[in-house]
């Protein structure tokens, strides 16, 4: 069975993207950060996307390389993603490139057929397809990569959820930007305690 991963940047009040989806409160990640996310997306054997995430990344990252300011890590990062498989789930795209495929069906569904297979670790991204895969209790491994910015509203990382999850932390660390990482695996899910 494959590991599912959600990790994405958030802001300290718990956003991963401000009002009108906006990023710019992250600035530089800095060299440090960026390596990580480099090295951790090279152990990701198939990464799963949500319009919103896959039309971001999509704008950059296939020619990400070619950018006469593109840092070595840059460079390996853009390569990495267009060899990368990818899916992407959508209803209101049809076509997608770089080594992706489109789900237009039901994705909690496709993620369990996918988790089920023999294969190595896969992450999840953009808020409304993590959701789903959280409330379905899909997502083994939570990376949280926090920033020191309140945005005060927007995108929110987590969701909703009709029961408990409980998590084990594995790791945490402190980068010189001041953003801190914290990973959590999930533990059990539960349900809510009945009131009255």
């Amino acid at each position: 069975m494959r590991k599912l991963s959600y990790g994405m940047n958030l802001s300290l009040d718990g956003y991963i993207a401000a009002a009108g989806d906006d990023i710019g409160w992250g600035g530089s990640a800095g060299d440090e950060l960026f390596q990580w996310w480099l090295d951790r997306e090279r152990a990701i054997s198939l990464s799963l996307y949500g319009r919103k995430l896959w039309e971001a990344m999509s704008s950059h990252w296939p020619t990400g390389d070619q950018l006469p300011t593109a840092t070595p890590a840059e460079i390996a990062f853009a390569q990495n993603w267009r060899d990368t498989p990818k899916v992407v789930f959508s209803s209101t795209i049809d076509k997608v490139d770089w080594n992706t495929r489109l789900c237009t069906g039901d994705a909690v569904a496709e993620i369990t057929r996918l988790k089920a297979e023999d294969g190595g670790p896969m992450s999840i991204g953009g808020a409304t397809l993590a959701a789903a895969a959280m409330r379905a209790g899909l997502i083994d491994e939570y990376v949280i990569v926090t920033y020191p910015v309140l945005v005060g509203g927007g995108t929110p990382f987590f969701t909703t959820l009709d029961s408990w999850v409980h998590l084990n932390l594995v790791e945490t660390r402190t980068f010189a930007t001041g953003v801190i990482l914290t990973r959590y695996e999930t533990i059990s899910r539960e349900p809510y305690p009945r009131s009255g």
